[in-house]
C-alpha cells in the first residue's frame, strides 16, 4: 500500500512543479541552516573519549587566601605545585596524571630544517595509559623516569614525519632547549576533541607535538605557557613556580567505580582539612570532582555564539515549516474534487489522510537532499572561519542520517493540518460542484 501511495505522491507533485519546488525549497533551506549549526554543535559537544570518559575525573581544591571569599565560590581550576605533587604521590586513584603545557624550542639535527617551536605537554607517566593514547612506535616512559628527571621524550606522528620522514625514531636523539632527549615513543592517530585534558592552549587546538616528563621540564626550566593564577605576595617568576602561591597545574585521575569516586571525594575533603589545619589553606574545605563531560560543561567549552546560532537556525526552520504548511494547504485543497470523488467511491478519511501524509513525506525526502547540499555548503563556510574549532566542522554518518530524519519528520508535521483539512471536505459538495 505504501508503494501505491508513493507512486500517487510522485505523480501529484509532478503535476504542479512550481508549487512543489517552493515546498521543497522551503524545507531545504530550513534543514540546511539547522543541520549546519546542529552539526557544529554535535562536533563541539561530543565525547572526546567515548566509553572511557566516565571514569576520568578532574579534582579541585581551594588553597587561596580569604580575599574575595564567599559562599558557593568555586575552587580554582588548577592546582599549585605542592598540592599537585601531594595528590599525585598519594596514589588514591587507579591512575593519576599531573600536567602543564608550553612551547618547546626544537633544534633539528637535519641541516635543512630550521629551529622552531613545538607545542609541548609536560606530564607524568600515567598520562598515556590513562587516556588510552595509541602509539605508532615505542611507548610511554616509566614512573622511575619521572622520579629521575630523565631526558626522554615522546613525539607526535606529525613531528616524526617532519624530522624523521615517518621512520621508527625510537632511540634516536632530539634536541629540545639545547638539551638532548632520547625518543621513547611516537604517537599514533590521537586527536581528542574537545582538547579536554588541557584547555588552556585552546579547547579545540591540535594535540601536542612533544611530551616530556613534568619533573624534567622543571629541572631544565622549559618555558611554561599556560594559565597562572597567583595570590598574596607571589610574583611572576616562572622559574620559581614550585615555591609560589600560584595555581598552574592540571590534574586528572582515573576512578573505575562509584565507590572509588565517593572515596576519592572524601580523600579530597580530608586533604583540604589537613591543609587548613596546618595553615596552608586559609579557606574551609572546598572541593570538586567532575568527570570529563561535567568538566567540559562547567568550562562552557561550546562557544555561546554557537548555541545562539543553533537556536536561531531552528527558529528559521519553524518559519520555513509555517510557509510549507500554507503551500501544502493550498495544494491539497485544490485537489478537493479529486479527493471527494475518491470518498464517494468508498475511500475512507484514514486512507486519504495516509495518502496525503505520504506525499508530505516525499516532499521531505526531496527537501532533505537539497538541505544536505546546503548544509555541506554551510559547513564549508564554517571551515573558512579563523576559529580553532572550524576545521572540525564535518558531517559524520549520524548527522547525515539525522538530516533525512529531521526533514521527513518536519514535512510530516507540516502536512498534518493540510491533510486533515483536505480529508474533511464533504464529498457530496464536491460531486455537486463537479
Amino acid at each position: 500500500m505504501f508503494g501505491y501511495y508513493f507512486g500517487l505522491a510522485v505523480r501529484s507533485l509532478q503535476r504542479n512543479k512550481a508549487l512543489t519546488g517552493l515546498m521543497v525549497l522551503a524545507i531545504a533551506m530550513g534543514i540546511g541552516a539547522s543541520m549546519t549549526t546542529l552539526t557544529v554543535m554535535h562536533v563541539l559537544s561530543g565525547d572526546p573519549l567515548p566509553g572511557h570518559s566516565g571514569s576520568l575525573y578532574y579534582p579541585q581544591v581551594d588553597p587561596r587566601d580569604k580575599d574575595n571569599y564567599g559562599p558557593n565560590v568555586e575552587p580554582p581550576d588548577q592546582l599549585t605545585w605542592i598540592d599537585g605533587m601531594n595528590l599525585l604521590r598519594a596514589k588514591r586513584a587507579t591512575r593519576q596524571a599531573l600536567m602543564t603545557e608550553g612551547m618547546v624550542p626544537v633544534q633539528p639535527a637535519q641541516s635543512g630544517i630550521a629551529p622552531f617551536h613545538a607545542t609541548g605537554l609536560y606530564t607524568t607517566a600515567d598520562f598515556f595509559p590513562m587516556f588510552d593514547v595509541p602509539f605508532q612506535f615505542g611507548g610511554g616512559w616509566s614512573a622511575a623516569e619521572d622520579d629521575g628527571k630523565a631526558r626522554v621524550a615522546i613525539i607526535s606522528a606529525k613531528l616524526n614525519d617532519k624530522l624523521f620522514g615517518g621512520q621508527n625514531s625510537v632511540g634516536k636523539e632530539l634536541r629540545l632547549q639545547k638539551t638532548t632527549f632520547r625518543i621513547v615513543g611516537v604517537l599514533g592517530d590521537w586527536h581528542p576533541n574537545p582538547h579536554f585534558y588541557q584547555l588552556y592552549m585552546g579547547s579545540y587546538s591540535d594535540s601536542e607535538d612533544v611530551f616530556v616528563p613534568l619533573s624534567t621540564s622543571r629541572d631544565l626550566h622549559i618555558e611554561h605557557d599556560g594559565s597562572t593564577d597567583c595570590w598574596g605576595n607571589s610574583g611572576g617568576d616562572e622559574k620559581n613556580l614550585e615555591h609560589m602561591t600560584c595555581t598552574w597545574l592540571q590534574f586528572w585521575v582515573q576512578l573505575d567505580s562509584p565507590a572509588e569516586v565517593a572515596a576519592y571525594r572524601i580523600f579530597l575533603e580530608h586533604y583540604s582539612q589537613e591543609q587548613h589545619a596546618i595553615g596552608r589553606f586559609a579557606r574551609p574545605p572546598n572541593v570538586r570532582l567532575r568527570n570529563v563531560m561535567q568538566w567540559l560543561d562547567y568550562q562552557q567549552v561550546v562557544p555561546s555564539d554557537t548555541r545562539l546560532q543553533t537556536w536561531l537556525a531552528l527558529g528559521f526552520l519553524v518559519v520555513c515549516l509555517v510557509n510549507t504548511v500554507g503551500l501544502m494547504l493550498a495544494k491539497f485543497m485544490r485537489r478537493a474534487g479529486e479527493l471527494g470523488v475518491r470518498r464517494a467511491l468508498g475511500a475512507s478519511q484514514r486512507t486519504l489522510f495516509a495518502q496525503l501524509l505520504t506525499e508530505s513525506g516525499v516532499i521531505g525526502l526531496a527537501g532533505a537532499s537539497g538541505g544536505l547540499l546546503l548544509a555541506w555548503l554551510g559547513l564549508w563556510l564554517v571551515r573558512q572561519q579563523p576559529a580553532d574549532y572550524a576545521r572540525l566542522a564535518h558531517m559524520d554518518a549520524a548527522m547525515l542520517l539525522a538530516t533525512f530524519v529531521l526533514a521527513v519528520c518536519a514535512s510530516l508535521l507540516a502536512g498534518l493540518l493540510p491533510a486533515w483539512r483536505a480529508c474533511r471536505v464533504a464529498p457530496g459538495l464536491q460531486l455537486k460542484a463537479n
